[in-house]
């Protein structure tokens, strides 16, 4: 079933008629909308949607409507810049631009090895640039420190599909919202992220009745439309879940067969959400009983569910645990893999499922495992080369790189189509960091960003080169050069094939390891990459993607036209061998290895995880009253890089603001359009007020799109720089701040000071009376005595301080027991267990103490004086005296297992010591 009536969405602008109409996509959100791009003169003059496109039916958003002027912006840069000895950026060559940027990588290559290189990209290119970028990261220069923007985005919705299912991909379609009874919004807010969707969805409740029920503390346009809302408080959407799935237990709106025979794991989500019954959950969320139960009710007896979720769940408290949450509440009832129902696990941007499918974040290209040698043999074998070069384990998230940035470890970074400077959480950090290293930035405009760089690198946009994309349903679409880019800029693609050839990368014969030259030739090199794999896109081609309207992947010989819904079969990607994760622990974040994975005995079941309910680690408290929450407006696309430039979209909306509910404002004397300062720990911006019901009386809304550097405006100064333990996400939605009314516009000022290590190293002196030799045993030994005590120092400090009620800090506990066990194992099993598993026991003690070490550097953020007190710098000492620990068992272990299985014993945090060994 398709969208039944179309309707032509035009703007142009133009002195006669077009030349012609070239087709593509929208490059805006991930709906994906097909269109044509107006051409007059070798020039983009408008859009118009595609009325035979599935997608859309020619329907587009404001912000698709009105993309194509930034083509056309005056202030495009025309040709490279670097930054000369003055401190300014002065144009430049295209030869000494690409050059200096060779002569550094070679130079940090030689000195410092590839760790000290990192590259953070986008989810609003295309597939064959992100496919290009993951081998010549991976084969070409070795390195794990690659991530994208989408790490912002939609990490959780990835890492909740392979948690639950052992692959990426959602299962469900835009299809089947056509078809649902029910369609659940979860923190999606429809009307503004994503309006095509949202007209579609009103569509549906027209002509079949369907029920809408809206889950989201904001009343925005979309809640008001609604037919049941809840507005639960921030930070507890799992309690929203956890209830809903205890009254459909309860009522026994389940399917036990579906459950025994396709799941694992349900005993213990059984137990977990027993005491979540619809009293409690008013009382964590704020939601009423009744609401919830109604909410219960519809999704329980209604044939056919489905539910969609976005940055509401995905950038908030336990983002993983509730988005897995949501797979299960679908599994138990049955509802997946059938017409109008299932989870919809949405991307946000509009090629960020193409960015995970080739491996441009995360993992290898085609969801191969990083942590399985087959998978790794594979991938060596088609791209020709040696398997052992390849790193090994999960690559480096953002947020890790700025403290690898902090320590000194990361020297050199590479910066594609993103904005961190206005896009990451608490700026004024990544505005220092950011000045520390060696800076490269490859962008259409001087952004803010841009201009900290070493060197910009301009580049071509949408419509001015070729390539394909997938949309938040896995549909492949091809978009179509319409212009010829101005100034002769080359496209991403291109200076990254340039990059490639000056570095001279060759595969093990010899030969270039790019030996394409054309994004269709990188299309057809990737189907080979991908056949038998989830994202399957043999029987894909340029051609036949334009002819059908896009194709949903697997498409291939037994689906030649693609797949509207996945797991039909009711078949899931959980063996060891197909999974593209081993997956994580929902509440450390630690990864399983093979060996646990296989103890699920998943077997291409889909796994149910329970998950109970934590505060967030920043609550409003007597000095910051207020919950913050920031967000998208319908104007703007994240740091208005392009909408910024469209006059309609900027008018609309020139500047940010702060909502504040009716009843704050009046105690607070504030006055609509009053100049409002809203502050956190961190930082502080001024900003217009705004006195609306749309939030919840103690809350407040800015949106995140503002931030220019001569403003103050940027939401980000307030946010919290700590992240889902599985997905890495940043909890935007997650902070405490005060509000008052402002006298004037004051520059923002108050610079935090951070500890320019967070973890210390401690002198040899505190550890030698600790040890009684340097042989595995003794280290061993050492470590579960030194942790045993920062876990005594932990309990005391929670006795008497703040710390007792913060989440992190249990956490933190959690992993040091498990650590200390763990150990204790591995000492008793020597000797007695085959080598196999005191091997697997080292790969959990190194995720153990990775993990402790990246919750403890969490923990310290949340805390008054950036975590300053006697009792932390006494945990921050064990900690430092941990990781030396450590340090000394890698040469150990090599010694017993050789280089080759250390790598996947060791995390990728200790892997650097392992340079020299082999």
């Amino acid at each position: 079933m398709v969208w039944e009536t179309s309707r032509e969405d035009i703007n142009i602008y133009s002195q006669g008629s077009v030349d012609k109409f070239v087709y593509s996509t929208c490059n805006i959100c991930s709906n994906g909308c097909g269109c044509f791009i107006a051409v007059k003169n070798n020039k983009i003059v408008g859009i118009k949607g595609n009325v035979n496109y599935p997608v859309n039916r020619g329907r587009l958003g404001p912000k698709g409507e009105n993309q194509w002027y930034a083509n056309n912006s005056i202030d495009r840069l025309t040709s490279p810049l670097i930054r000369n000895a003055k401190g300014k950026l002065v144009p430049a060559s295209w030869d000494e631009a690409m050059g200096l940027i060779v002569d550094r990588v070679k130079s940090q290559l030689q000195k410092n090895g590839p760790d000290s290189l990192a590259f953070y990209h986008t989810g609003q290119a295309y597939l064959e640039e992100y496919y290009t970028i993951a081998k010549i990261t991976r084969a070409g220069l070795r390195t794990h420190h690659v991530d994208a923007n989408t790490r912002l985005c939609t990490a959780t919705a990835q890492w909740a599909l392979i948690q639950s299912f052992g692959a990426d991909g959602p299962p469900a379609s835009i299809e089947d919202m056509d078809q649902a009874e029910v369609i659940v919004y979860l923190g999606r807010n429809s009307n503004e992220t994503n309006t095509v969707l949202w007209e579609r969805t009103l569509d549906a409740r027209e002509r079949n009745g369907s029920k809408i029920i809206e889950i989201d503390p904001r009343a925005d346009v979309s809640t008001r439309f609604a037919d049941l809302r809840l507005r639960p408080k921030s930070g507890t959407n799992v309690a929203v879940l956890n209830g809903i799935i205890h009254l459909l237990i309860r009522n026994n709106w389940i399917d036990l067969d579906f459950i025994e025979a396709h799941t694992v794991g349900y005993s213990e989500l059984r137990r977990t959400v027993e005491k979540y019954d619809p009293r409690l959950v008013e009382r964590i969320t704020g939601v009423p009983a009744n609401d919830l139960i109604t909410a219960a009710t519809w999704i329980g007896t209604s044939r056919k569910t489905v539910t969609c979720l976005l940055q509401g769940v995905y950038q908030s408290m336990d983002a993983t645990a509730a988005a897995t949450l949501v797979n299960s509440m679908h599994l138990i009832m049955g509802k997946i893999g059938k017409p109008g129902c299932g989870p919809f696990q949405h991307a946000g941007q509009p090629s960020s499922m193409s960015n995970r499918e080739v491996g441009g974040t995360g993992f290898y290209p085609g969801y191969r495992n990083s942590e399985n040698p087959r998978h790794l043999k594979e991938i060596a074998d088609l791209w020709n080369v040696d398997v052992h070069l390849l790193p090994v384990g999960p690559q480096t998230h953002i947020m890790n790189m700025l403290d690898l940035i902090e320590k000194e470890q990361i020297r050199f970074m590479w910066v594609m189509g993103t904005n961190p400077v206005v896009s990451l959480p608490n700026r004024t950090r990544v505005i220092d960091l950011l000045k520390r290293v060696f800076l490269i930035v490859q962008d259409p405009f001087l952004s803010e960003t841009a201009q900290l760089a070493d060197v910009v690198l301009p580049t071509a946009m949408w419509g001015e080169k070729e390539g394909t994309m997938t949309n938040l349903e896995r549909r492949v679409n091809v978009l179509r050069k319409a212009v010829d880019p101005p100034f002769g800029l080359p496209s991403d693609f291109e200076i990254w094939l340039d990059f490639a050839r000056r570095m001279d990368f060759r595969d093990k014969d010899g030969n270039p390891l790019i030996q394409y030259r054309t994004p269709e030739e990188c299309f057809n090199e990737w189907r080979i990459v991908s056949k038998g794999r989830p994202c399957d896109m043999s029987g894909m081609t340029y051609d036949k993607m334009e002819k059908l309207g896009g194709i949903q992947w697997p498409c291939n010989e037994e689906h030649p036209n693609g797949t509207i819904r996945l797991y039909s079969d009711f078949h899931f990607h959980t063996e060891v061998d197909d999974a593209e994760s081993y997956g994580h622990d929902l509440l450390t974040g630690r990864s399983r290895t093979r060996e646990e994975f296989i103890k699920l005995n998943a077997n291409g079941r889909a796994i149910l995880y329970a998950a109970d309910w934590a505060p967030p680690p920043e609550m409003p408290d007597r000095d910051y009253p207020f919950y913050l929450n920031t967000g998208r407006i319908v104007y703007h696309w994240h740091t208005r890089t392009k909408t910024g430039r469209a006059p309609l979209l900027h008018m609309a909306a020139p500047e940010a603001y702060v909502e504040i509910h009716p009843k704050d404002a009046k105690a607070l004397e504030i006055r609509p359009a009053d100049p409002v300062r809203v502050e956190t720990r961190r930082g502080s911006i001024v900003v217009p007020a705004r006195i609306t019901d749309t939030v919840l009386e103690g809350s407040v809304f800015v949106p995140f799109h503002y931030g220019s550097l001569e403003e103050n405006q940027a939401a980000n100064e307030l946010t919290l720089d700590v992240w889902d333990p599985v997905s890495k996400q940043p909890l935007f939605k997650n902070a405490a701040c005060k509000v008052e009314k402002a006298t004037g516009f004051p520059s923002f000022c108050d610079e935090k000071s951070f500890l320019s290590d967070l973890v210390c190293t401690p002198a040899r002196a505190h550890i030698l009376p600790f040890l009684k030799g340097n042989d595995m045993v003794s280290l061993l030994a050492t470590i579960v005595k030194i942790t045993r005590q920062a876990i005594r120092i932990i309990d005391k400090t929670m006795e008497r301080s703040k710390f007792q009620k913060n989440p992190l800090a249990l956490r933190l506990r959690l992993l040091l027991e498990e650590l200390v066990k763990t150990g204790r194992n591995i000492i008793k099993s020597r000797g007695i267990e085959p080598v196999k598993k005191i091997k697997e026991g080292l790969s959990i003690l190194f995720r153990d103490i990775t993990e402790a070490q990246e919750m403890f550097t969490m923990l310290k953020r949340t805390l008054p004086g950036d975590g300053t007190s006697p009792a932390v710098q006494a945990i921050s000492h064990q900690m430092g005296t941990l990781k030396t620990l450590f340090i000394s068992l890698v040469p150990e272990i090599v010694q017993k297992f050789g280089y080759w299985e250390t790598r996947f014993i060791i995390t990728p945090t200790y892997e650097s010591l392992l340079i020299g060994k082999r």
